[in-house]
């Protein structure tokens, strides 16, 4: 009879990898042991390699997950039939949010892919692939003509650069959070310097009570 997995299993694979993702963000993947995350997730290696082959694994679970992620947002957005501007406004948000929420698990999709084997990184290019082609074709329902000017793939790469890297410089505990973001990011692809105005001040959160996920760089 085959073997049940026990009712924690996913929670402890998703434990596992978001410990994995940590150590990988800050000390790089090639500097970081199956030992270390096994000590990091509080599991022996015995352990942890019942959940995950090898640290290949883990990259590759880490970074098809978090792409796996953003197509999600994507087809969520798309479902709700808004306008084109209304749509591509609600994506750039809700990419940001998940940026924040995730800097970790970004961070390793922009530094360590390198290092997936052919196959797994095959894989996370065309989910990237798939989520750019899908942000370019509502950029060319809000202005059509970009396509024949083949102006619609350079831009969403701009549009993705201002978000992309947001994680590398907008500090938690700085005078502007994610939140206020957001819409600055829209207001100045949509409309150029002159449409971006002044969010509201971000309330000063105390650190203790910042989530870890929000504090990790």
């Amino acid at each position: 009879m085959a073997r049940t997995r026990a009712a924690t299993y996913d929670d402890q694979r998703e434990h596992i990898l978001a410990q994995a993702a940590a150590l990988f963000a800050h000390q790089g993947y090639p500097g970081t042991s199956m030992n270390q995350v096994a000590a990091a997730c509080g599991v022996s290696k015995a352990t942890l390699y019942h959940y995950m082959r090898d640290k290949s694994e883990l990259l590759a679970q880490i970074a098809q997950g978090h792409v796996g992620r953003l197509e999600a947002l994507v087809a969520e957005v798309g479902a709700m039939a808004l306008p084109a501007e209304q749509r591509l406004r609600l994506l750039i948000s809700r990419f940001v949010h998940e940026y924040a929420n995730a800097q970790n698990q970004h961070r390793v999709l922009t530094e360590d892919v390198k290092f997936l084997d052919p196959e797994a990184h095959q894989q996370v290019l065309d989910g990237q692939r798939r989520v750019v082609q899908a942000f370019a074709r509502t950029l060319v329902e809000v202005r059509p003509a970009l396509a024949e000017q083949q102006l619609d793939k350079p831009l969403t790469m701009l549009l993705f650069g201002m978000i992309n890297w947001m994680f590398t410089w907008l500090k938690p505990d700085g005078v502007l959070n994610h939140e206020a973001m957001a819409p600055l990011v829209a207001d100045l692809f949509f409309g150029g310097l002159h449409a971006v105005n002044a969010p509201q001040p971000a309330p000063r959160v105390p650190r203790s009570t910042i989530h870890p996920k929000e504090t990790a760089r």
